[in-house]
């Protein structure tokens, strides 16, 4: 898979590489109001040939924070960490593509938390969950 990058002002975010390139995550758009990807279901299943809880918590991490990224860049140039996220599986999906959909909840000039909304091909609600994250100067 090929490296993508997001410019936004000086900075520069790789979307691809690392954890989320070997999950297959696939960034389909990304602003600070709006980050959106998908994920295959196939090769990121626990032993009962469901999708893992943990993929989708990697998915769910990796939008917000790119999200919160853009926001860091846009202030000030800056980056963000993850501080602190949590999940809720609501349903299972055995194959197809998941879509998490991250939306901002606060952005604020220290802190931007989100809420990662997963669904599965049907539109039906797979996962909710929500990040915060630091923002700091680099």
């Amino acid at each position: 898979m090929a490296e993508t990058e997001i410019t936004v002002g000086e900075e520069t975010l790789p979307t691809q590489g690392g954890l989320a390139e070997r999950m297959g995550i696939v960034l389909v758009e990304a602003a600070p109001e709006r980050v959106v990807g998908t994920m295959p279901v196939e090769g990121n299943t626990q032993p009962y040939g469901l999708l893992h809880g943990g993929a989708s918590v990697v998915l769910a991490e990796t939008l917000g924070s790119i999200g919160s990224a853009l926001h860091a860049a846009r202030l000030f140039n800056g980056i963000a960490v993850g501080v602190e996220i949590n999940a809720t599986h609501h349903r299972s999906a055995r194959s197809g593509i998941v879509t998490g959909v991250a939306t901002p909840l606060r952005l604020g000039g220290m802190i931007a938390t989100y809420e990662i909304v997963i669904t599965d091909e049907s539109g039906e609600r797979v996962c909710t969950a929500r990040l915060t994250c630091a923002l700091r100067r680099s």
